[in-house]
């Protein structure tokens, strides 16, 4: 192994004698990337080989070549690159083929190569690398896109990219992503040689070539591959994605309608034919040769007009396919241009009005999810239309009696509006709620009493929510009344709360250190605690050391306390704790 080293090593002579005669290192910087160089080399040599040796080999080789080409700049020297850099860029592939000959599964490690190549190699090497990787990783559709778009785009070979679409779809032929770059290559493609043909023709050049025909040159080849694929991926949403695609290309009008068409004739039982249909009108106007609105009061006209028959679309729409996906479309636009910001009254009017009209109909015929009523009341609620959004939580949770979201979304709209019926209405919810969604509710419950009724008020809801509320989830509303008590009452009254509570299981460790905290803000001892976890023993020991009215003599007597009161594995643990910090590790 030694020998194979300082062969590599020597191998570099050349180089690195370069680097220095023409002053881009001094002779220490060579000594020193000698060295590096052997250490690197001698971990890629071993017997046992790690991928992170590799990476690190090539690593330092690229930060090399980076800072050759700053000193380069620096000193504005350019010559002896293939002797230079070309060395090194030869030397790094050769590792890069060591490792992704060994790890050939790691398409990161490839990818790495790939980005590699493109910096510091040639297109041809990257060619090559392209097909060693897919050669291995044929099942991943996007490195096969990734090589095409490279051909296409870099080396600018419509052929080379186009062969390797055919080869990909050989082993993906119901891959919907492949089609559709395929189709918008095959575009770009006849858009390229349209512009070629008229250059070809400012020039006053005659130029007949076979790919100069006016069927390539209008995309007759893009349409051959949307047939195709459209006879073998079914479904609205292929459709209108290759819709998308042609209407980024303008010589394509032909080919755009009669995807359309086809989407209309194909698809019109689904509902992403009636949206994609539906907001098309909101494009239509400004794609006419129409003088445009001048003022702002014309163009809110203008585009109220537009959403008009935006709505009017979905309206036959839902006539047609009165399904709850397609109110879901419906309501969707609805609330996209709702929440649409606009200086026009008129239009934010006009757009409320839209909503709540779509809504009541598909409430009516109970076509919404609970996730739409939601959405619909956060929505008017950001905008203050308390008596809109209240009118649709009253109708949500009429539907979902037993949504504790639900409840809780009206209730926010009731104290937002200031209803005196809060409080009858929390009563309410807890009759249709289980016990194990009614947290939120309670603690909501408690908040709006803090702010709104007298401190005995607020008292009574959270005994009443500590009798109804068990389990896990009475720990966060304990923390809650005692954080509530001490800043309603201060110190006197959190005591009182914490002793009232303090022997109703299960607590946290929270809800101690809550009380330690108080205690220690009235500068007072804290000897009363009865402590069931290790930490809070710990931290007790600890402020007993540390706090100026702390009293150090008292840690034995603490500990044997503790002992008593832990059991099991939080005994242990304890010990080995007090254990580590007398050594003073803790």
């Amino acid at each position: 192994m030694a020998e194979i080293i300082q062969e590599r090593i020597e191998d570099r002579l050349a180089e690195l004698e370069q680097l220095e005669r023409i002053g881009l290192f001094s002779h220490a910087e060579i000594k020193a990337i000698i060295k590096k160089a052997s250490d690197l080399e001698y971990k890629i040599q071993r017997r046992t080989l790690f991928k992170e040796d590799f990476i690190n080999y090539v690593q330092y080789e690229i930060n090399l070549l980076e800072l050759i080409q700053r000193r380069r700049t620096r000193i504005g020297y350019s010559f002896k690159k293939d002797e230079i850099e070309n060395s090194i860029v030869h030397r790094v592939q050769g590792v890069f083929q060591r490792a992704s000959a060994k790890w050939k599964d790691d398409v990161q490690l490839w990818l790495s190569y790939v980005v590699f190549c493109k910096k510091w190699a040639t297109k041809t090497q990257l060619s090559k690398v392209f097909s060693a990787m897919l050669a291995i990783h044929s099942n991943k559709p996007a490195l096969w896109i990734m090589a095409a778009k490279w051909e296409m785009e870099d080396r600018l070979s419509s052929e080379s990219a186009r062969q390797l679409f055919l080869r990909a779809l050989r082993f993906h032929p119901e891959c919907a992503k492949l089609y559709k770059e395929y189709f918008r290559m095959e575009l770009m493609h006849a858009e390229k040689l349209r512009k070629e043909k008229e250059e070809f023709e400012k020039a006053s050049m005659d130029v007949e070539h076979p790919d100069y025909s006016e069927e390539i040159l209008k995309g007759e080849l893009a349409r051959i591959i949307y047939k195709n694929s459209v006879s073998i991926i079914k479904g609205a949403e292929f459709h209108v994605s290759l819709l998308s695609v042609a209407q980024l290309f303008d010589f394509a009008k032909d080919l755009q309608k009669e995807i359309y068409d086809d989407l209309q004739t194909l698809h019109a039982d689904d509902p992403l034919t009636w949206d994609y249909v539906a907001r098309r009108e909101l494009e239509i106007e400004s794609q006419t040769g129409e003088e445009q609105p001048a003022t702002k009061q014309a163009k809110a006209v203008e585009v109220g007009r537009k959403e008009e028959r935006c709505c009017a679309v979905y309206e036959e729409a839902v006539k047609t396919l009165p399904t709850e996906a397609m109110w879901k479309c419906y309501i969707t636009f609805c609330l996209e241009r709702f929440t649409k910001k606009s200086n026009s009254g008129f239009l934010r009017g006009k757009r409320l009005e839209r909503t709540m009209t779509s809504f009541r109909k598909a409430h009516e015929l109970k076509l919404l999810s609970e996730c739409q009523y939601k959405q619909l009341i956060v929505s008017l609620l950001c905008h203050k239309f308390l008596r809109e959004a209240l009118e649709v939580a009253v109708a949500g949770t009429e539907l979902f009696r037993d949504s504790g979201t639900m409840w809780q979304l009206k209730l926010r709209v009731l104290i937002e509006s200031k209803s005196p019926d809060i409080a009858m209405l929390f009563e309410e919810a807890f009759v249709h709620l289980k016990p194990q969604v009614c947290l939120p509710l309670w603690i909501s419950w408690a908040e709006w009493s803090e702010g709104a009724k007298s401190q005995e008020d607020t008292e009574a809801v959270f005994k009443k929510a500590l009798l109804a509320v068990i389990g896990a989830d009475s720990v966060t509303l304990k923390n809650k009344y005692l954080d509530w008590a001490y800043r309603s009452g201060g110190y006197r009254k959190a005591r009182a709360v914490f002793k009232s509570l303090q022997e109703s299981r299960p607590f946290s460790v929270d809800f101690f250190r809550k009380m330690i905290q108080f205690e220690k803000e009235q500068l007072s001892n804290y000897m009363f605690f009865v402590f069931f976890f290790k930490d809070i023993w710990m931290d007790y020991m600890k402020e007993e050391l540390t706090h100026p009215l702390g009293r150090p003599e008292n840690g034995g007597r603490i500990y044997w306390r503790a002992m008593k009161m832990l059991q099991g594995e939080s005994a242990e643990a304890f010990v080995a704790k007090h254990a580590m910090h007398q050594t003073g590790h803790l």
